[in-house]
Parts: C-alpha cells; structure tokens; sequence
C-alpha cells in the first residue's frame, strides 16, 4: 500500500529510543523527513545519524522550549505535517497517594500541556496547507487503569479527550488526530517495570491473549498507518495495539 507521505516531515517527540524510535523508523521507510527529539544529546546524534534525518535536544517538561524547537525542525526540514506526540511515562508506584505534588505536575505538564503546546502552534499551519497528522502515543491505562501507574491513570485520558475535541475542529480542514494505545510492547521501560525481560515475557504469556509482547515494529506500523493518506477518514478515535488485552468493549 502507498501510504502517500514521502517527502512529509515529521517531529517525533521521545523519539531516540523504544516506541519513539520505532514510529521515527517506519516513517522515515515511507520517505518522510523526520526529526527527533529527545533529552539525551548523545541518543539524539545516534537517532538522527541513523535516520538521516534531523535531531534536537528537548525535554518535554520545558514548555517555554517549544517554540524554538519548532523553528529548528522547520529552518532544517521545512513546515512539519506529521507529529508524533510521545512523551513516556511518568514514574510508577504501589500507592497511588504517595505521589508528590511535584510529580503530579511534572506528569500533567508532560503528558498534557506539552502536547498541547505544540499543536497551538502546528495546527494552523496544516490547517492552511490543507494536510496534517497528529498520533499520541498513550497506552492501555488509558481506558484500563493500572496497577501502579496513577499518574498515566490520571493524565492520558486527559490528552485523548482533548485530542477528540480539537479532531472535530480541524477535520474538514484535512487535519487528522488519533491516539495509539499500546499494551505490552517491548521496551526498555516495559521490561524494567517488570524486573527483566523473562519476567516480562512470562506474564505476558498468561495474560495476554496473544500470548506474548508485542513488538516496538508492530505499534509503529499502527502509528504510520493513522499518519498516512489512506487514513484521511479516521480521525478523533483510539487504536489499541494489545494483543487483545483489553477488556474493554
């Protein structure tokens, strides 16, 4: 399938290791021009070497950063037209009231007001140019709150309705929004919280339909797929990339 976005740019925020990089990959084989953005220097030249596209230090906590992090893409790449929101995940903890209040603003400024940040910006330039892509990366705790991870519970259904909203406002204009949300995909994070690897790949097999991890290449392909031309009629929803780990209907 031609996906019909060669010679598009793309900003993939997170976008040096894990998910982040693996959605900037699969973008970069359909011919976009990507950028990405991460806070470690050294993964930013390593990622952008390796993508022959363009790398920028930024964290996304640093609201006031945005703007400039936007006018480097676009000096180096020109207008952006593809974004990928993936901001991680806040810090994990047995109980959920022990969070401090910085933690619970650090949370809300990274999974909310930093997307939000950039689409006040982006979105009027895809608007005119008639074509614009924006995916958030969530995850399951989106719709299924869980254990340990109150402050992702709290904030990514957050940015998914805000997300549905502005869908609404843009669509006519070309400009879709969608959210991926992975399960248990296998990433760095992923096999930390879960004490190794084996571990990981063992609950999965009990508890996943699927009866396994998912890869970082199959959310990706999920991801690429909602930043393509033959997805120009899906916008304001959700897709999940479980292997059937939800039960939510």
């Amino acid at each position: 399938m031609d996906l019909g976005i060669d010679g598009k740019v793309a900003l993939v925020t997170g976008g040096t290791k894990g998910i982040g990089l693996g959605i900037a990959e699969a973008l970069a084989a359909e011919g976009v021009r990507v950028a990405v953005a991460s806070r470690d220097e050294a993964r930013v030249r390593s990622a952008a070497e390796r993508l022959g596209g363009h790398g920028l230090v930024f964290d996304s906590d640093d609201l006031d950063a945005v703007p400039g992090v936007i006018a480097d893409v676009e000096a180096a790449l020109g207008p952006i037209d593809i974004y990928i929101a993936n901001t991680g995940g806040p810090p994990a903890g047995s109980d959920p009231l022990a969070f401090t209040r910085e933690q619970w603003e650090a949370a809300h400024r990274t999974l909310v007001l930093s997307p939000m940040a950039f689409l006040e910006r982006l979105l009027p330039g895809m608007r005119e140019r008639g074509w614009g892509r924006v995916v958030a990366v969530g995850s399951i705790a989106a719709i299924e709150p869980l254990a340990n991870l109150q402050l992702s519970n709290a904030h990514r259904p957050g940015l998914m309705a805000a997300f549905k909203t502005l869908a609404k406002t843009v669509a006519a204009d070309g400009v879709t929004l969608n959210t991926v949300l992975p399960g248990r995909i296998g990433t760095d994070r992923l096999f930390g919280n879960a004490g190794s690897r084996a571990a990981a790949e063992a609950a999965a097999r009990e508890a996943v339909p699927a009866g396994r991890v998912g890869t970082v290449e199959e959310l990706a392909a999920a991801a690429v797929f909602l930043c393509s031309e033959p997805a120009s009629y899906v916008t304001g929803t959700t897709l999940l990339v479980d292997g059937g780990l939800s039960a939510s209907v």
